[in-house]
């Protein structure tokens, strides 16, 4: 019998979004010196979130969990072959193919966010930051093929991925489900970015006088 059924928590889903919000802003306010300081808080942010996936992907629930989404390369290339058919295997969690742009996320986000909070201390020089640049876009570019994938999936076995990774449930067997969704974790996570983008210091950009005989006068005290 199929029925609605949870499967990512909510800590799941609020890192996935987290993440995307937090990586989609720190790309966009890249090249501003003015937003600088709003980079920077996203970038650290990123970090943290994906520390967080990372011990969540050991002591998470079921299809958090790394070892669910852990395939061989022939198990890959079979999916692939599958997909071009229009012929792909369902999987509850993450299947083959996206379980490679996960693992490519997870490992782009780290190199991105540790150069990034190099550069920041002034370490590594005009080599890091290329490097940083080159993380960024190749995760830019694996988002945009992880978001593809994504809706051709959802068309193929017709369940709306992007509304289950809101909602945390979709349509299987009722002993497929995870029993918890730890919604206070989530809270908590929430609760934490939230608080520190509220208290870091971002320095507004500086205004000129609007008086010229003030600014000459501080000019000459």
């Amino acid at each position: 019998m199929i029925q609605r059924i949870l499967v990512w928590d909510v800590p799941t889903r609020v890192f996935h979004w987290l993440l995307a919000l937090s990586f989609g802003g720190a790309f966009l306010t890249a090249e501003s010196e003015r937003y600088r300081d709003i980079h920077v808080a996203l970038g650290y942010t990123l970090l943290g979130l994906i520390a967080f996936r990372l011990l969540w992907g050991f002591f998470g629930t079921r299809y958090a969990q790394f070892r669910s989404f852990l395939f061989k390369p022939g198990e890959v290339v079979a999916y692939l072959q599958a997909l071009l058919k229009c012929k792909p295997a369902h999987y509850i969690g993450h299947n083959p193919v996206g379980s490679v742009a996960i693992w490519m996320l997870l490992t782009l986000g780290v190199s991105v966010g540790v150069s990034g909070v190099m550069l920041f201390q002034d370490i590594g020089g005009d080599a890091l930051e290329e490097l940083h640049e080159f993380a960024s876009n190749a995760m830019l570019a694996v988002v945009l093929v992880h978001i593809a994938g994504v809706l051709v999936s959802s068309v193929i076995h017709r369940e709306n991925l992007v509304r289950s990774m809101v909602t945390g449930y979709k349509s299987a067997k009722p002993d497929q489900g995870i029993r918890s969704s730890h919604a206070w974790l989530g809270a908590i996570m929430l609760t934490a970015v939230v608080a520190f983008w509220t208290g870091y210091p971002v320095a507004g950009p500086t205004m000129p006088s609007a008086n010229p005989a003030h600014a000459e006068q501080r000019g000459d005290d």
